[in-house]
């Protein structure tokens, strides 16, 4: 079973880097913080790409 990726908007900083990285998966919801729209929208490696390189480590796998 593939894994989902999920953001932690509690400590997002609205940087967009995940969005850049893979904008098939991530986008910025209304209150600008970055979310989860399509889990299985891009490869797990490079969903793990955006979670490695985000500054504040609030991406996650379920």
């Amino acid at each position: 079973m593939a894994r989902k990726p999920y953001v932690d908007q509690d400590v997002c900083i609205s940087c967009q880097l995940c969005v850049n990285t893979v904008p098939e998966v991530f986008q910025m919801n209304d209150a600008n913080l970055a979310e989860v729209y399509d889990p299985f929208g891009a490869p797990e490696d490079k969903i793990q790409e955006a979670i490695d390189a985000c500054p504040v480590n609030c991406i996650h796998w379920e």
